[in-house]
């Protein structure tokens, strides 16, 4: 047992520390949390289906927020949400 928990904590130790979260965009200040990550999502090339999949929500209720992410950032559709999420940098090529 006692080599055990040696084992863990010098494989912790041995980590590197974790960066800070990266600051959040400006352009992004309107969005709640939740909408910052279906933005993500979107941006990733997701269908509403597959994001209500993946957050385990209705499709429903990813429409809206999509709807709402459009709105608050005064897009006209979805290209130009993915457009704005890579300037921002919040997705990365090939992430």
């Amino acid at each position: 047992m006692w080599r055990l928990v040696f084992v863990v904590r010098c494989t912790r130790a041995a980590r590197p520390p974790r960066a800070l979260a990266p600051e959040r965009p400006p352009e992004l200040d309107e969005l709640t949390p939740r909408e910052v990550e279906v933005l993500g999502l979107v941006a990733r090339g997701l269908s509403n289906a597959e994001i209500a999949a993946q957050l385990v929500v209705s499709e429903h209720t990813t429409k809206t927020h999509v709807a709402s992410v459009l709105s608050k950032l005064g897009l006209r559709n979805r290209v130009q949400a993915v457009v704005l999420a890579y300037e921002t940098g919040l997705v990365k090529p090939g992430a």
